[in-house]
C-alpha cells in the first residue's frame, strides 16, 4: 500500500532540488556560498524565509545570509546571537532526524534569549499539520566527520503552509549535509587561495608559505591531489593526501603510477578530460583498490608550481556516494509506483515521448486520420460513457484524463511536456506502425506496440475483501505482467487497476499473441491471506508512430481496450 504521507513528488521539483545542490559547489567565495545556501532553501525546498547563522571565532553565531524577504534581510544580516542561547534552543528542540523543531507551544522559552529572529504574520492554523507562526525549524551544520558546530540554518513557514512530512524532512537533511560540506570547502578554498597568493607575492616567505600549503593539503578532511597539466602525462598524480589515499584504498606511492583517467570509469573519461583541460568541476566515478567505483566530485584549480614554473592541477576530491544514493532513491520514488514498484504514469510518458517526434514518417497518415479510420469518425479524446457498459468502469471512478499521473498530479513527459511538440532528435529513427496486411506472412515493418490493460472484476474484490486484498492483487498482477514480457519492454501502472505495456519490434500477430499470453497469465487464482481470488483482463493494442502525441497513442490503445471489453459478456470478462 501507499507508504508516503507527502503529496506526489513531481519530477520538476526533484530536478530543482538537484540543481540547487549543484549550485552550492559553483559559488566562488565563502560569502557567495553562504548566500547560495540561503537562496537554495527558498528556491529548492519551498520555505518563505531562510537564514544562515555562522559560528564566529568567539563561538557566537552571526546571521551571515538571509533569503526570501528583503525587509528581513536588512534587519537580520550581521546580527549576532549568543552561543549559549543557540545551544539551549537546540537542546530543547524535538529531533526530526538531524533537524530540530520547536513547536509554537514551547516558543515561550525563546523569549528574550537574544537570538535575532523574524516572524511572518499568518492566520492561526486550522489543522494539526499546518505551520504555526510560532513554529521554529533548524538544521544544524557540522564540520565533516566531527560534531563541531559550523552553523545553523533557520527557516520560517513552508510555502504550502504545512509542516514538512517524511520526504520534506529527508530532503532538508540531505541539503543541510551538502551545505555544511560546501561551507567547509569554501573556507578551505579561501585558506588555500590565500596561501597561493602568498607564494606568488612573498618570495622571502616562500618556505613558510609552502609549509602552510602542506598543512592545508595533508590534513584536509577531503581528498586532495596535485597532478601534471598538459603534455603526454596530463593528469598524472604527483602527490596525494591521506584523505584521498583512504578514500580510494591505495597508497600514495601507488597513486603516483596513475592518471585520473586511469582511475575513472570508462563512461566518465571524456567528461573528466574536458573538465581538467583548464580547470573546473565535474562528478565522476573513480575506482578503488577493490575494483568498486565511488561517485566523487572533482574540482580542479590551475596553479603555478613556482615562479615561471610549470602549471599544475590542484584537484579537490569529495566523496558524494551517499548523495548519489539519495538522488537515485528520490528519483526512483518520483518515477515509480509506490505499491507495485512499476514505472508510473509520468515515467511511462517520458519513455514513450523519447521515441516520438512531431514529424510523421513519409507516407504515414496523421494521428487524427489513424484514429478516425479505426473508429469510424469519433474524435480523439472521446471516451465511452458509463452508460455504455457499467462493468467497464468497475476499477474505481475512471478519471483517466490522459494528463493525470498518480495522486492527480499533472506531469510533463520530456523537455516539452506530456509528449506534445517534442522536437526531432539528431539521428532520430522514425517510429512507424506496422502494416497489418504485411504481417500475414511474417513480413513487413515491426513497430512499437502499446498494450492498455484494464482488470475485470477488480472493484468487486476491493468491495468484498478490502483494499488490503486489492493491493495484494495489484502487486501480483504487476509481477505476472513483468514476468510475461521481454527484457527491455516496459510495464507501467497508470493508477487504479490500469496498466500499460510498451513492447518494441512487434508485428500485429506478435502483439495479439502477447496480449493473449498476458491475459492468460493474469487469469489463474491469486491467493491472499489463504483466500483465492480471480480477476480477468481486457487488453487494447495501439501502435505508436511519429506524428502522434503521447496522449494520442495512449488514447488509441485505451479506446481499443474498451472495444475489446464490450465485445465480451460480463461473465466472459470475469472469467478472463
Amino acid at each position: 500500500m501507499e507508504t508516503e504521507s507527502e503529496p506526489y513528488v513531481r519530477l520538476a521539483t526533484l530536478r530543482q532540488l538537484h540543481q540547487v545542490i549543484a549550485d552550492l559547489n559553483s559559488a566562488r567565495s565563502l560569502a557567495d556560498t553562504l548566500q547560495t545556501v540561503a537562496d537554495g532553501v527558498v528556491t529548492g525546498l519551498g520555505y518563505e524565509l531562510s537564514a544562515v547563522n555562522l559560528v564566529q571565532a568567539d563561538g557566537d553565531l552571526v546571521v551571515a545570509a538571509v533569503a526570501g524577504n528583503s525587509s528581513a534581510e536588512a534587519l537580520l544580516t550581521g546580527q549576532v546571537g549568543p552561543r549559549h542561547s543557540w545551544d539551549h534552543r537546540l537542546s530543547i528542540a524535538e529531533h526530526w532526524g538531524d533537524l530540530r523543531f520547536i513547536s509554537h507551544t514551547e516558543a515561550w522559552q525563546l523569549d528574550e534569549d537574544g537570538v535575532p529572529g523574524w516572524y511572518t504574520p499568518a492566520p492561526v492554523p486550522r489543522y494539526e499539520d499546518e505551520w504555526h507562526p510560532g513554529d521554529r525549524l533548524f538544521a544544524p551544520l557540522h564540520v565533516t566527520g566531527s560534531d563541531e558546530l559550523l552553523g545553523v540554518i533557520s527557516v520560517d513557514r513552508p510555502r504550502n503552509g504545512r509542516l514538512p512530512g517524511p520526504w520534506g524532512q529527508e530532503a532538508f537533511q540531505m541539503y543541510a549535509f551538502q551545505a555544511a560540506i560546501a561551507i567547509s570547502n569554501a573556507r578551505l578554498r579561501a585558506n588555500m587561495q590565500r596561501a597561493l597568493v602568498r607564494l606568488e607575492r612573498e618570495q622571502q616567505a616562500l618556505r613558510a608559505s609552502e609549509e602552510s600549503f602542506r598543512q592545508a593539503f595533508e590534513f584536509a578532511p577531503s581528498g586532495m591531489a596535485i597532478a601534471e597539466m598538459g603534455g603526454d602525462q596530463h593528469g598524472r598524480i604527483l602527490r596525494a593526501n591521506d584523505a584521498l589515499c583512504r578514500l580510494l584504498g591505495r597508497r600514495a606511492g601507488t597513486l603516483r603510477r596513475y592518471t585520473f583517467s586511469d582511475l575513472a570509469h570508462p563512461e566518465d573519461i571524456g567528461t573528466l578530460l574536458r573538465t581538467s583541460a583548464e580547470g573546473g568541476r565535474t562528478e565522476v566515478r573513480l575506482s578503488t583498490s577493490e575494483g568498486a567505483y565511488l561517485w566523487v566530485s572533482l574540482r580542479n584549480s590551475v596553479v603555478a608550481d613556482a615562479t615561471d614554473g610549470p602549471r599544475l592541477l590542484l584537484t579537490h576530491v569529495e566523496d558524494i556516494t551517499e548523495r548519489k544514493r539519495h538522488e537515485m532513491q528520490l528519483a526512483h520514488r518520483a518515477s515509480h509506483d509506490a505499491l507495485t514498484g512499476l514505472p508510473n504514469s509520468a515515467e511511462l510518458r517520458a519513455r514513450l515521448s523519447a521515441r516520438l517526434c512531431t514529424r510523421p514518417h513519409a507516407g504515414r497518415p496523421s494521428a487524427v486520420d489513424t484514429l478516425d479510420a479505426a473508429y469510424g469518425g469519433p474524435a480523439p479524446g472521446s471516451f465511452p460513457g458509463p452508460a455504455a457498459d457499467p462493468d467497464a468502469y468497475d476499477a474505481d471512478a475512471h478519471d483517466f484524463d490522459l494528463g493525470l499521473g498518480l495522486g492527480g498530479a499533472r506531469h510533463a513527459a520530456g523537455p516539452t511536456g506530456a509528449g506534445f511538440g517534442v522536437a526531432p532528435y539528431e539521428h532520430h529513427v522514425h517510429t512507424v506502425a506496422p502494416d497489418e496486411d504485411g504481417d500475414q506472412d511474417g513480413e513487413g515493418a515491426k513497430g512499437l506496440a502499446v498494450l492498455f490493460c484494464d482488470l475485470d472484476g477488480f472493484k468487486s474484490i476491493n468491495d468484498r475483501f478490502g483494499h488490503h486484498t486489492g493491493d495484494a492483487v495489484l502487486i501480483e498482477v504487476a509481477r505476472r505482467l513483468t514476468s510475461g514480457v521481454r527484457d527491455g519492454d516496459t510495464v507501467a501502472r497508470l493508477g487504479g487497476d490500469e496498466f500499460v505495456v510498451l513492447a518494441d519490434g512487434l508485428c500485429h500477430a506478435d502483439a495479439q499473441d502477447l496480449a493473449v499470453r498476458l491475459r492468460n497469465a493474469i487469469i489463474p487464482p491469486i491467493r491472499v491471506d489463504g483466500r483465492a481470488v480471480r480477476v480477468g483482463a481486457s487488453f487494447g493494442i495501439g501502435w505508436a508512430h511519429c506524428g502522434m502525441s503521447v496522449e494520442e497513442v495512449l488514447q488509441s490503445a485505451d479506446q481499443r481496450m474498451y472495444i475489446e471489453k464490450r465485445s465480451r459478456s460480463k461473465q466472459q470478462r470475469r472469467a478472463g
